[in-house]
This record gives C-alpha cells, structure tokens and sequence, in this order.
C-alpha cells in the first residue's frame, strides 16, 4: 500500500493538480511575481482535446498500431504454434531465438535498427527507409521486432498448460494437425490472445521510445509525432507542465479504458459470463 501511493497515487494525484492549473502572466513577464499559478478549471483539458496537433498523432499512432498488432500477434501465434508441435526440431533453441530480442533494451534495440536504415551504412542498400513514406513502417518493424517473443511465449505457455490427452482424443476421433489447431488450440488461446492483444494495445497508446529515438536520424518525425512525444515537447521543451499533464491524464484515462474494456470482453465471452 505503501509502495502503491509512493509510486502510483500520489504522481497520479499531482498530475491532476497540475493539469487542473495554468500559469498566469502579468505585463512582459518579467521580475518577480510576473508568473503566478491559479485555477483553469477544465480549460487544459478543453484546449487538449481541441489541439490539432494531438490529433494528429493519435491518427499516426493508429496507423501505426495497426500495422504492429497485425503483424507481432500473427507472428506470436504463428511462432507459438509451430513450438508447440510435437516434431519440431531444436524447439529449445528456436524458442529463445525468437524471445531474446524482447531482452534488448527499447532504446538500444531502436538504435541498433536506425543505423541498419542508414543509407551508406545500412547492409540492406541505399534506401530511404526513413523516409515520409516509409518511416512509420520501419518503427512498426522495430515494435515487431522487439515484441513478438514476448506474446509468443505468453501463448506458448498458455498451450503447454494444456493437457495432450486433449490431442491424443482428437487424433484417435480422425483429426488431423490443422483441425486441432482450428478447433482445439485456437479457441483455448483466445483469453491468452486478448490479453496480449489489450497489452499491445496499450503500448502501441503510450509509443514513445522507437519515435524519439529515431527522431535525430531523420526529418519526417516530427516532435509531436505520437501523443506522449507532445507531452514531453510541452512539458520540457516549452516548458508548459499544465498542458503536458492534462494531456497524460488524456491518454491515461485511454489507457483506463481500454484495460477495463478488456476485462469486460474476458468476463462476457472467453469465460462465458453475463
């Protein structure tokens, strides 16, 4: 409980205080008492949903989103799968070759990738890959890159649990290998898969790391180019902590939402609830 207000409650509590104020300005704002704090009601939040800005980045973050859940939780079925099949070779090795890049660090990871985009150092030709055509593809790689393994393991797990009586009964009833998969192995996964689904999805709100990192290696990443690189544009480069705290609350009661959208969806359908 401690533990909770020290590192939950009370940043979240002074985010709201903050978000809830606005610095006031008297004459060139210069000496002291030029700039005082006081009251703005819901005047941040307004001015955040109203910024054009943010919803840029919320359209770009989409774009962005649809293209890693697409292709890291295909791939983190797919990988998950072919493990769990009984004749595949050097499972053991397979399995940590494919969950070790989710233990390189996000930054190290996005900059590893950045120089293989490079043109004159990229090993894969002169192309722009961080180009205004292609750059959100190129930080969507880096995402599947780095988070396949871990929903992969999460739904391999999920399919060890499951006893191979189950399999055995099928074989003997005449199913083959995809009628198994389709009709046993599928559908048991399906509360694994939305939960490494909501998982993404959150992350995929909060991206920060793959477009901050990248920014100086390119042109076409703009400093608002996804919501929380706004937020810290506002709050540490101009210096506006009350429009960067209302607009994390933002983006934290999306975030809210979104987990309890999840829970709602497991407790009415994976487990058969009213």
């Amino acid at each position: 409980m401690v533990l909770f207000t020290l590192f939950m409650a009370l940043p979240i509590g002074y985010t709201g205080y903050l978000s809830l104020r606005r610095t006031k300005v008297s004459g060139l704002g210069l000496g002291r008492g030029a700039r005082t704090e006081v009251f703005a009601g819901l005047g941040n939040y307004a001015a955040a949903v109203g910024d054009g800005e943010l919803w840029a980045g919320w359209l770009r973050v989409l774009g962005y989103g649809a293209l890693v859940l697409a292709l890291m939780l295909g791939l983190a079925l797919v990988f998950a799968l072919m493990l769990d099949a009984a004749h595949v070779r050097l499972a053991r090795l397979t399995r940590i070759s494919i969950y070790l890049p989710y233990a390189v660090p996000g930054v190290a990871a996005t900059l590893m990738w950045g120089f293989l985009y490079l043109p004159g150092l990229s090993p894969f030709g002169d192309h722009a890959f961080l180009g205004a055509g292609v750059v959100t593809f190129s930080m969507a790689n880096v995402a599947v890159w780095g988070g396949t393994g871990f929903n992969m393991l999460v739904l391999y797990t999920n399919l060890r649990a499951v006893p191979r009586e189950y399999y055995e009964a099928a074989r003997i009833d005449g199913a083959g290998e995809l009628g198994i998969t389709l009709r046993i192995k599928i559908p048991i996964l399906v509360p694994a898969i939305i939960l490494t689904t909501v998982f993404s999805v959150v992350a995929t709100i909060q991206v920060f790391t793959e477009p901050t990192t990248l920014r100086p290696l390119t042109n076409t990443i703009s400093s608002t180019w996804s919501p929380l690189m706004k937020v810290y544009r506002d709050a540490f480069v101009t210096g506006d902590l009350h429009s960067a705290a209302a607009t994390s609350m933002v983006i934290a009661v999306i975030s809210v939402v979104v987990s309890f959208g999840f829970l709602r969806i497991v407790k009415n359908h994976a487990f058969g609830e009213g």
